[in-house]
């Protein structure tokens, strides 16, 4: 019997995508559930980050996460991430906004507010932000916080307001697999009106 998740097409069984697999499924651009390195890279200039950013966050993401995603095989020179297998990417000292398999878990999505937003209920500042990546550090865990703090810090230098505020509908846009999309219709939205100026 199909899982709720599951829809049916020619009667093969096709799992709905979890929103850990949303989340990076805008990095595959060609859409075939591999994402290369050049795929990550033009991801991030889609949603208008400069040469540099889009450069390190490619070589950064696809080295990190290639050879968690991709087990029993071998190591790729091309770093791949291989979609289906994001859940096995996930890293310690996060937020456990996803659970193990990749699924959304809305109370520690919460949490996130009640605990560290303390001047905006509905957003972080840069200084709530740092206590809340110190709060989630586990001991000995090197490699999660430095995974926690890139994505969280590259979130926060992308999607800030003007103030300063990383906002609540914006961290839920990354955990639903939502936010790069609307910020890509957003950047081409602004190109398109200078073109015509």
């Amino acid at each position: 019997m199909a899982s709720y998740n599951s829809i049916h097409q020619e009667g093969i069984e096709k799992k709905e995508p979890t929103p850990l697999e949303k989340h990076v499924m805008f990095f595959d651009i060609n859409k075939d559930g591999v994402i290369y390195p050049w795929e990550t890279y033009q991801g991030f200039r889609k949603i208008g980050s400069g040469i540099f950013l889009s450069v390190f966050a490619s070589i950064f993401i696809n080295a990190g996460l290639s050879r968690k995603t991709r087990p029993g095989k071998w190591p790729s020179l091309l770093f791949p991430i291989e979609v289906k297998n994001i859940k096995l990417a996930k890293h310690g000292s996060d937020s456990g906004v996803y659970d193990t398999e990749g699924r959304f878990v809305p109370e520690k999505f919460e949490e996130i507010f009640k605990k560290h937003a303390r001047s905006n209920a509905n957003a972080l500042t840069a200084q709530e932000l740092d206590e809340m990546l110190k709060a989630n550090e586990q001991p000995k865990d090197s490699k999660g916080r430095i995974a926690a703090l890139s994505e969280w810090k590259i979130l926060y230098f992308l999607c800030k307001d003007k103030n300063g505020l990383l906002g609540k509908e914006k961290v839920r846009g990354v955990y639903d697999g939502s936010l790069f999309e609307q910020m890509a219709k957003e950047y081409q939205s602004k190109n398109c009106k200078w073109k015509k100026l």
